[in-house]
């Protein structure tokens, strides 16, 4: 018999506005472990609010929250602990461009105590290899291409042991050329059985990796299935209509 897999992720009911904008209306959403779950959707109709919730770098003005089985809807609740297992991937990088590549790679580990500054710096020079910059250790960080900055940014989440990966547009700010070696790493992750929560455009990949594929539009998931259901027989009419925009672009 095979193991029940466990839910990574459960969100019920949350909802989120600023002001008048009603950004999030109950949402509910459960993600397993070792499952990718690919968000598309509209600019604007909330899906990079909903991921930054995952690791509460915004709040829920309602509605539960639970990652790893700790209520982060929770104020009592740890959250900088939670955070050790979540790693998360920006759309601008976000590294600190004074420090050498390695120097980003090791800083966190270290300073929270996960490990000795040799052990992450062994951890670090392994995924150098696994995003393909193994010669950019000593590298400043500003040196790199936009590109390599990216895969630098994804190295860096993964130092830290993560058990979810949260990507927010990983490859929104890049230049086409160089968007493919970025996916390329997301792509290994995946087959290397990596919780992942990624939010994009890029419905090729999408169509390649992902488990489900959940269409966000005004604030609501319009309709949540495989791949396969989502853009071969999409039920939705928006979503029928954001596929015939972007699928043709």
């Amino acid at each position: 018999m095979s193991e029940e897999k466990q839910v990574k992720v459960h969100v019920d009911k949350v909802n989120k506005s600023y002001g008048d904008n009603h950004v999030l209306r109950d949402i509910s959403l459960d993600v397993m472990d070792n499952e990718v779950v690919v968000m598309i959707g509209p600019s604007g109709s909330g899906k990079s609010t909903f991921l930054r919730m995952l690791n509460q770098l915004e709040k829920p003005d309602s509605g539960l929250i639970e990652v790893d089985g700790y209520d982060i809807s929770d104020p009592k609740t740890n959250i900088n602990k939670v955070r050790e297992n979540i790693g998360m991937v920006f759309q601008n990088f976000n590294l600190f461009n004074n420090y050498s590549v390695i120097d980003n790679i090791t800083l966190a580990p270290v300073q929270l105590g996960k490990m000795t500054k040799a052990e992450a710096e062994k951890k670090a020079k392994e995924l150098l290899e696994t995003v393909g910059l193994p010669d950019k250790a000593s590298a400043p960080v500003s040196s790199l291409s936009g590109g390599q900055k990216q895969r630098i940014a994804i190295a860096r989440a993964l130092a830290m042991d993560p058990d979810i990966m949260l990507f927010d547009e990983p490859t929104s700010a890049l230049d086409p050329e160089v968007v493919g070696d970025v996916l390329d790493v997301m792509k290994h992750l995946a087959k290397m059985g990596m919780t992942m929560i990624i939010v994009t455009h890029e419905m090729g990949f999408a169509k390649q990796v992902a488990d489900r594929v959940v269409f966000f539009e005004s604030g609501k998931i319009q309709e949540s299935g495989t791949p396969e259901q989502i853009f071969t027989a999409p039920k939705n009419e928006r979503l029928q209509t954001f596929l015939s925009k972007v699928m043709q672009a």
